[in-house]
């Protein structure tokens, strides 16, 4: 049984984690500024009631406890965040994450996962995978607090020979019951409807929830050295047609039926909006990027699927 602490663990994300974690006998110790009902109860859980402004909470906690593996969900949207990244986000959280680094390394943690995000990549104009050596582009708030806590974990473990770090590059999550970052693709705020190009035909990278958490748990069974430190993809098989998305929602009856719209007038008003809506694009952690609409970018999963393979998808998620 391994003892595995858990920041952000109430949140969507992180209550998922820990039940995953719980499900293989594991020890869990979950933080966060609430609790939640999710794991409440369970065996072999405990909630401690702590934010990233709480460092002296984590320093007695690294001190009592012999903790095996950290999970950092923290500062995650659809976990602490909400859709809008303020400048004051990005402070707290690189706070958070020095010293999360530091008490995980100097306390002999063997194991330290960091969600990551793939806003942190600059997509492409053409349909080749993207591989975790690829461009980035930190346009928005959330890639440049993302690529600051890979970076900052990156340098803590670099002279410890003995800890295994990842970084989990993942795509925008969700699950039978969460489809905010699913209905975004296909949401207009102006007219509270939906709306789809063409046929629906093009798609984008999602993450279905359960494929991270069995990444985790693999991770958390199998990579048993230094080789398995580095950047992971973690994301669905493959992409998710705006077609599919839009019988998703019908299916939920979420939404009335989606209009067609003009894909080339929309892009002329999306290139004055990104004039005008600069700070929209910045701290909004859905915004709809039109020009990557039609390039159908999927994250390159090889190196992730040498652990686990993905097998949830927007079909038979659950």
């Amino acid at each position: 049984m391994a003892k595995i602490l858990v920041t952000g663990a109430c949140g969507l994300v992180g209550e998922k984690i820990c039940s995953g974690l719980l499900k293989r006998e594991n020890e869990v110790i979950g933080t966060d500024l609430r609790s939640s009902e999710y794991n409440e109860g369970k065996d072999n859980y405990r909630f401690v009631k702590a934010t990233g402004r709480d460092r002296s909470v984590f320093e007695q906690l690294f001190k009592d406890e012999e903790i095996d593996m950290v999970v950092h969900c923290a500062c995650t949207a659809d976990n602490d965040l909400n859709g809008t990244i303020t400048e004051d986000d990005i402070s707290e959280s690189a706070v958070y994450d020095d010293y999360i680094y530091t008490l995980s390394v100097s306390s002999g943690v063997k194991k330290l996962i960091l969600i990551s995000t793939s806003q942190v990549y600059d997509f492409p104009k053409t349909r080749e995978p993207i591989r975790e050596s690829d461009k980035l582009k930190l346009d928005s708030n959330y890639a440049k607090l993302k690529r600051a806590s890979e970076i900052k974990l990156s340098e803590a473990v670099k002279n410890n020979q003995e800890i295994i770090a990842a970084a989990l590059r993942v795509a925008p999550v969700y699950t039978s019951d969460f489809s905010d970052n699913l209905l975004a693709r296909i949401y207009d705020p102006e007219t509270n409807g939906l709306f789809v190009y063409f046929s629906g035909d093009y798609g984008f990278q999602f993450c279905c929830l359960h494929n991270l958490v069995e990444f985790i748990l693999c991770f958390c069974k199998y990579a048993d050295d230094r080789t398995y430190t580095g950047l992971y993809n973690v994301a669905d098989n493959d992409i998710c047609s705006a077609r599919e998305i839009i019988q998703y929602a019908r299916e939920r009856k979420t939404y009335g039926p989606a209009l067609q719209r003009n894909l080339t007038k929309d892009l002329m008003k999306a290139k004055l909006g990104k004039i005008t809506n600069r700070n929209d694009i910045k701290t909004n952690y859905r915004y709809n990027d039109l020009d990557t609409y039609m390039n159908n970018n999927v994250l390159d999963g090889t190196r992730a699927k040498k652990l686990c393979n993905f097998k949830w998808n927007i079909s038979n998620t659950k």
